[in-house]
């Protein structure tokens, strides 16, 4: 049930005030076939609606605004509940029943306790019947609901049964980023009626991006600029929230020459020239919050020094920081050493009683120690690494799961590479995939000098 032909305007708007669907349509712009199917199902308000709707599509693709602005326009009644905010079933539960649009406007009253899907659905339906609401249809929209799939196993069907059992004309909407296909486990469900929201085309982007033109600011030029930003960016990112903070953040360096004169509204080349090395400037800076808004536009005004000759802070052309567990610094520094020291160093470096290597071994070794980095990482096995990374940490710890899933966390952030195949689990293999700069800065944030430890700078 993905692909519905688009109901004509009068299987529809009969229920609605004509007035308040023009408004609805002037907000959700580019969605008008979902809009319109959605329209079509919810009918009047005391016509029965389907059981569950589940709509999905890509992050940033207008689930929640479409629903949202849907139903405060049209006015129905609706509880919104984010499924990470109500993380486990007692939460979601009293969450619904304490929210329920009869409550608004009533004086504070005792805050309902349940804890077992027995009680919701009982207290839902006296809750329901007790009001008004019984002669119209209750919308309950469950956002992120794939975090529904982490709770017990009955609620995720029967909030998509509450209809039925609760013999109530409730419609229960679900929002999430991912297949349905991924929901399904288990027995007892009902199947949704299902609408994907596609991503937006680049057409699309740049009648919505329109929308933040600023006031005095002629459209024509916003569009201009939108074009050739989207020209950047488009194959990069198709998060509309995403585009529409970078578009906002680099319009200003865009207009600066017209702001001295420099150049009119017709000079497009001139204004692309200008903006173009600062686009490609914050390409790499797309999902990455290496630096606040304010400090970009600084960056925008002055490249090296303000009016005080101060520094302005950059965004660093490698990013050396990153945000690591403690243990997982010293993970990291522990496999840089075994990817390449070599074997035999490893009792002069961690053994106390070692001996010292000679000033003529080291003359000797030298064209050795200085290839091994231009080798590159070599594959040491799990037991080295893990020997090396409780001789360099601090205090005793035991080993623990815990150590062992951020090894895996730093595979999965390619710091590290598995040099082996998923099967051979008895002696798996890894290498470090980090620069010597970027390990420096992530031992210096723990105080270690991981220089001492590298057989290239003995």
């Amino acid at each position: 049930m993905d692909s519905h032909e688009p109901a004509s305007e009068g299987e529809y708007c009969w229920g609605h005030d004509l007035s308040l669907l023009s408004q609805l349509r002037q907000q959700v712009i580019c969605r008008d076939s979902q809009l319109n199917l959605l329209l079509s199902l919810l009918g009047e308000r005391s016509h029965m609606t389907p059981a569950s709707i589940f709509m999905y599509g890509h992050t940033a693709t207008g689930k929640s605004y479409i629903m949202e602005t849907m139903l405060t326009t049209l006015k129905l009644p609706s509880v919104w509940v984010n499924c990470i905010e109500c993380y486990s079933a007692r939460y979601l539960y009293e969450h619904v029943l304490n929210n329920l649009p009869s409550a608004q406007g009533d004086k504070p009253t005792a805050q309902i306790t349940c804890d077992n899907m027995n009680d919701f659905i009982r207290l839902l339906k006296a809750q329901v019947e007790g009001c008004s609401l019984q002669n119209e249809t209750l919308y309950i929209v469950l956002d992120r609901a794939e975090r529904l799939r982490d709770m017990d196993a009955n609620i995720l069907p029967a909030f998509l049964r509450l209809q039925e059992l609760t013999k109530l004309n409730i419609c229960t909407i679900l929002l999430s980023d991912i297949l349905w296909e991924k929901f399904r486990f288990g027995t007892g469900f009902c199947e949704p009626f299902t609408i994907y929201l596609p991503d937006f085309s680049q057409d699309e982007l740049k009648r919505i991006m329109l929308l933040d033109c600023p006031k005095d600011q002629s459209e024509s030029l916003y569009m201009n600029y939108v074009s050739l930003f989207l020209s950047v960016f488009y194959y990069v990112c198709r998060d509309l929230r995403e585009l529409r903070h970078m578009a906002l953040l680099n319009f200003p360096k865009y207009v600066e020459p017209l702001e001295k004169k420099e150049v009119t509204e017709k000079d497009s080349g001139k204004l692309w020239r200008n903006i173009e090395p600062h686009l490609k400037k914050a390409l790499h800076t797309v999902y990455l919050r290496e630096v606040s808004s304010t400090q970009w536009e600084q960056m925008q005004k002055s490249h090296a020094e303000d009016e005080n000759g101060v520094c302005v802070p950059s965004v660093p052309a490698s990013r050396n920081h990153v945000e690591l567990p403690y243990y997982s610094k010293y993970l990291l520094v522990a496999a840089y050493i075994a990817s390449y020291n070599p074997v035999v160093s490893d009792k002069r470096f961690f053994c106390k009683k070692s001996g010292k290597i000679s000033k003529r071994s080291k003359l000797m070794k030298k064209h050795e120690r200085a290839s091994n980095h231009l080798l590159g990482p070599k594959p040491f096995p799990l037991d080295r690494l893990l020997a090396i990374f409780y001789s360099i940490v601090e205090e005793k710890i035991a080993p623990s799961a815990i150590i062992f899933s951020q090894i895996s966390s730093l595979v999965s952030l390619h710091l590290l590479g598995q040099t082996c195949s998923d099967s051979q689990i008895e002696m798996p293999r890894y290498k470090c995939l980090v620069s010597l700069d970027f390990i420096r800065s992530v031992a210096r944030t723990i105080g270690f000098d991981v220089m001492k430890y590298l057989y290239d700078f003995m």
